[in-house]
């Protein structure tokens, strides 16, 4: 197709995602596929591609599916927001696991 649109199997390749993942974020209301080709499989176009890989995204940095739900259609503002609050709370986890890593550095010498 012009569009773009590729299959859900397409989509989960280049994302590095499962099929299971997609069907999550469907079974939740994140997102839809655009249509269907010519064998009945579904396809993604562009537009839902890019919405998948932003809910990956926030699923990585530590939101949960209903926070991504409130999240994926708000107000610019909103998103800021909460994407400032996120990184404060990354940098944070970030420090206390370098603490970890060097707690556990020294006990390793000492063996």
């Amino acid at each position: 197709m012009e569009d773009n649109s590729k299959t859900l199997r397409e989509v989960c390749e280049q994302l590095g995602i499962t099929r299971r993942v997609v069907q999550g974020y469907e079974k939740a209301g994140l997102v839809s596929a655009s249509g269907r080709n010519k064998y009945g499989y579904l396809l993604y176009n562009a537009k839902v591609q890019k919405r998948i890989a932003q809910i990956r995204l926030y699923q990585k940095i530590g939101f949960t599916i209903k926070e991504i739900g409130e999240l994926m259609d708000a107000p610019k503002s909103l998103v800021k927001e909460k994407l400032e609050k996120q990184v404060l709370y990354l940098e944070k986890e970030q420090k206390q696991i370098q603490k970890l890593i060097r707690e556990t550095r020294e006990l390793l010498q000492n063996i």
